[in-house]
């Protein structure tokens, strides 16, 4: 990573950042904010807690790009657990079904990539931040309420599975905005007929923006803390 003493966070930077596991999208801009001095700071597009990888976060008048940012593809990597379902599709939730998946071939395995191909029609997980009448629906999911949700139409534009060493499905995914890989993992176990949660997430891609030029936060937040020091 090439060190940046320049930085102008009121005119605007973009800042690419690696989110650590368990940490929020909240939480790096948090860090972020605090360490450029409390300056309009923004981030385009979230990552589930347990998942990790790049996030945009954009200072000053970059705020204004966080759409288009958010509007780009997306790329991740991950592993589906095959022949168990949690209720939040991944791996917050303890497990509420188990299958035998001894009679489960690579070769089933691989013939339902192309249903999942182009446009499809996907539903949200329960535990997710969407609304519906008002109100989150992990916060409907946590009070056990029963809720409707409505599918949405998102485009998966690469599907590969990387290496199967079952009960573990890795795979790599090209999508479009609003994509959850969640449900995707979850509605590939159900083609399969075994259930399955998704146990591992990275995003290596967003637009022509890569993981590979990411910050470590702490690291980034040590330099900007630096810069500020020798501009004192």
């Amino acid at each position: 990573m090439t060190i940046q003493k320049n930085w102008n966070f009121d005119a605007g930077e973009v800042l690419l950042v690696d989110k650590p596991k368990t940490w929020t999208s909240f939480d790096v801009v948090n860090k972020i904010r605090y360490a450029v001095g409390k300056k309009k700071v923004g981030h385009a597009g979230t990552l589930d807690p347990l998942a990790t990888g790049l996030v945009i976060v954009c200072t000053g008048k970059m705020t204004k790009q966080i759409d288009t940012f958010q509007a780009q593809k997306k790329e991740y990597t991950g592993t589906i657990y095959l022949g168990k379902t949690t209720p939040s599709f991944d791996a917050e939730t303890e497990p509420d079904a188990t299958f035998d998946i001894s009679s489960v071939t690579e070769s089933q395995i691989l013939k339902v990539i192309p249903a999942f191909l182009g446009e499809i029609d996907q539903k949200p997980p329960i535990y997710s931040a969407i609304k519906k009448d008002g109100v989150r629906l992990y916060e409907h999911a946590r009070k056990g309420r029963e809720v409707e949700i409505a599918s949405r139409k998102v485009e998966i534009f690469e599907l590969e599975f990387t290496k199967i060493d079952l009960p573990e499905l890795h795979f790599r995914v090209v999508c479009s905005k609003g994509t959850y890989i969640r449900s995707l993992a979850s509605d590939i176990g159900k083609a399969l007929g075994i259930g399955a949660f998704l146990s591992e997430l990275r995003r290596t891609k967003i637009g022509d923006f890569l993981i590979e030029d990411a910050w470590d936060v702490q690291i980034l937040c040590q330099e900007i803390k630096d810069m500020k020091d020798e501009q004192a």
